[in-house]
């Protein structure tokens, strides 16, 4: 189920072909999702740009996660490797195995790979660090530039989201020719807060039960990928929006979240010539780019939330998934979907 399924629109502009980070041109997603038993609940998400070197920037809007290399694609204003999404624990694993996919490939000899994470400790045996290198070959050889898999799938299997099941949503929109796409790992939010759609709809789905207490621990990392020829410090504002998508769904970037976006774009051409020539799009041509991205990021959090269904996990923990009749009932009380 996504949120246009249910005839919720968000914002003006049209989304691409697919609705996906994959509507921009090249861009593939693949997943490997580890269920197994009572107490794992994991996996690996990887996004795989068409060309690297690509521009990119990033945003911190909460600082309690990671999402490695970011310091060199501050400094350098580059992304230079695939870029993965997994659980807190399994950052190395990943990263490493990032690392020999591109040593294998004969990518060069240097990599910092881009890797995030959010907690999903609560659902999975998180301290088994179940992830393994293959895990993410698999993830890199299952990707595919077509719809991708939502819900509790890949990274996002084991997280939690405005007190509700949570995990991989992506979206994406059109504005001025060129395609911004997002997906995003949701693991924030709590639930009094969460609105769809600009209705508050977290405090009417009483119904539903909380996991625990509604508590605003967890986090969300965001990634951004456009094919509008924009350079570094272009991303940096990108990504700078994408956190205002988070707000509107009610995320705050809280004391103990780690909000993280990372943006890039495949508008120009790199290589290793000692000059390049590459093309800018105009400063005052780009505010439809930021509404896509802000657009973009809110829908990709609606439809992770509705694309995930309710998961028992570690110790017979349980998370309920939104449910839809319940959401499109609030929605049109309020006269929020179309007549």
């Amino acid at each position: 189920m996504r949120a246009r399924e249910l005839g919720i629109e968000i914002g003006d502009l049209e989304p691409g072909t697919l609705n996906a980070i994959t509507d921009v041109a090249g861009t593939r997603v693949g997943h490997t999702t580890l269920i197994e038993g009572d107490d794992d609940r994991t996996g690996v998400t990887v996004v795989l740009p068409e060309a690297l070197p690509a521009f990119a920037g990033a945003h911190r809007l909460n600082g309690n996660g990671e999402l490695t290399g970011l310091e060199w694609v501050r400094e350098s204003g580059l992304l230079t490797t695939p870029v993965a999404i997994t659980n807190t624990f399994s950052v190395g694993v990943v990263r490493d195995a990032i690392v020999a996919y591109q040593h294998d490939r004969g990518a060069g000899e240097w990599h910092l790979p881009v890797v995030g994470e959010t907690y999903d400790g609560r659902l999975n045996d998180i301290a088994g660090m179940h992830v393994r290198a293959e895990h993410v070959f698999a993830a890199i050889d299952a990707a595919t530039g077509d719809a991708v898999d939502e819900g509790a799938v890949g990274g996002g299997t084991g997280m939690i989201c405005h007190g509700l099941k949570g995990g991989i949503g992506t979206a994406s929109r059109v504005s001025g020719g060129y395609t911004v796409g997002v997906l995003v790992q949701a693991n924030h939010g709590r639930r009094a807060r969460l609105s769809i759609g600009g209705v508050s709809v977290g405090k009417e789905l009483d119904a539903i039960p909380l996991p625990g207490a509604d508590a605003p621990a967890g986090s969300i990392i965001v990634l951004v990928a456009t094919d509008a020829p924009l350079l570094p410090h272009q991303c940096d504002r990108l990504a700078q929006r994408a956190a205002l998508g988070i707000a509107r769904t009610g995320g705050a970037g809280e004391n103990s979240s780690g909000d993280l976006i990372l943006a890039w774009s495949i508008g120009n051409s790199l290589s290793d010539a000692e000059t390049q020539t590459v093309t800018m799009l105009a400063n005052d041509r780009i505010d439809g780019l930021f509404y896509a991205a802000i657009d973009a990021t809110e829908e990709a959090i609606v439809n992770a939330l509705l694309a995930a269904e309710t998961m028992t996990g570690r110790g017979g923990f349980t998370v309920h998934a939104l449910d839809a009749d319940a959401l499109t009932a609030i929605l049109a009380r309020h006269g929020a979907l179309p007549a």
